[in-house]
């Protein structure tokens, strides 16, 4: 069901907060661009009708400056040329609605906004973003992107904001993000995506600050799913992380070696499938909804803990209709005081325990059997 669900195709919406667009849409385009050259600012929609060998030495390759135009890259590869330069910028956004079809290669930040930019409702659409620092990096507050049919790869980081100086959202349908060092950073952003597919990327995501959502959506052979750290006595806070009808599947590992445990406000998690990963999923953190999922032939299981801190409170939540299957190590594993309400669960042929839960609420409905350490701690289950 999990699989049927990932393989089936999304229709094609818009980004929170912006006005319909088709990605698609017939634009007019006067005049072309024949005469376009790098370091243009472009103020009307243009269709790109050649390739663009930029310095990087140059400000910008192009960058769009007009209200809801559309920088059509006609198939084109916009690409910098000499040393490397973290400060040059492939297409600048400083007004627009729309950049696609085409490639932007090789620079400090591939497309990005401006500081000044204030609530742009960007779409980026069928783009190759290749070989950049940062692929799409926000500068500005309150952007908002919509990323549709693209592949981001190769690059350091594919998605991400500027540091304590911007926030925004990138809504993500239908794309690729492959071989990239981080495929997405939150910062103050939200990030929800959607029928996509990550895979060997350093890791899939780092959410420091923000939400991030994956649905029916592919997390497969990456080093690391991802990282949510702690931020201490910092204001940062990853206050959901949420998969939903999402497969994550032979990764090496959940969670970097240096911060090896989850520790967002909230996991939810959803009618997904958890296989053959070279780690278990450790998470601390508030409360937790753990649905529907099955976590098969991983090197643990799940593992739930309170979430480090001053206000440190026992982890409440819902752990219902999981199945566990023949992972090394625990099944299910809830530390004290941690007091979720476990239900309906299946727990078979694990190392460990079926189901370690000492402190949490036994809503009845569990079944274990056939796990070497034993099938039940703290609460009651049933063979059959």
């Amino acid at each position: 069901m999990v699989v049927t669900t990932i393989l089936t195709g999304a229709p094609d919406v818009q980004a929170r907060d912006t006005t319909p667009s088709d990605g698609d849409a017939e634009v007019t385009f006067t005049p072309t661009g024949h005469g376009v050259r790098c370091g243009d600012t472009l103020t009307t929609n243009t269709l790109l009708t050649h390739d663009l060998q930029c310095p990087s030495s140059a400000p910008f390759a192009l960058q769009v400056d007009g209200d809801g135009i559309v920088l059509d890259l006609g198939g084109h590869t916009i690409r910098r040329t000499g040393p490397e330069n973290y400060e040059s910028q492939g297409v600048v956004i400083a007004n627009g609605r729309m950049v696609r079809n085409g490639t932007v290669q090789g620079f400090g930040k591939g497309i990005t906004t401006t500081y000044n930019a204030e609530h742009l409702n960007v779409r980026l659409h069928q783009l190759a973003i290749l070989d950049n620092e940062e692929g799409v990096h926000n500068l500005a507050l309150g952007a908002n992107f919509l990323v549709t049919n693209s592949r981001l790869s190769g690059n350091g980081t594919g998605l991400s904001g500027e540091f304590d100086a911007s926030t925004g959202s990138f809504d993500v349908r239908s794309s690729v993000f492959s071989n990239n060092g981080t495929a997405m950073f939150a910062d103050a952003h939200g990030i929800d995506v959607l029928d996509s597919t990550f895979t060997s990327n350093g890791r899939a995501f780092f959410c420091w600050d923000g939400l991030i959502r994956f649905r029916s959506s592919t997390i497969a052979w990456n080093d690391t799913v991802g990282t949510i750290p702690n931020d201490g006595d910092g204001y940062r806070i990853c206050s959901e992380i949420r998969f939903e009808n999402t497969l994550i599947a032979n990764n090496a590992a959940f969670a970097q070696t240096t911060i090896p445990v989850w520790q967002p406000h909230k996991l939810s998690m959803i009618d997904s499938l958890v296989v053959h990963n070279g780690t278990g999923l450790q998470a601390y953190t508030l409360t937790v909804y753990i649905d529907g999922n099955i976590f098969h032939d991983n090197a643990s299981g799940l593992t739930l803990s309170d979430r480090e801190g001053f206000s440190t409170v026992p982890l409440t939540g819902i752990v219902r209709g999981n199945q566990f299957l023949a992972n090394d190590g625990d099944g299910l594993r809830v530390q004290p005081p941690s007091t979720p309400t476990v239900i309906d669960n299946l727990a078979l042929n694990n190392t460990g325990f079926g189901i370690y839960a000492p402190t949490a609420f036994d809503g009845g409905g569990n079944v274990a059997r056939n796990n070497t350490a034993g099938n039940c701690v703290g609460i009651v289950c049933s063979p059959f």
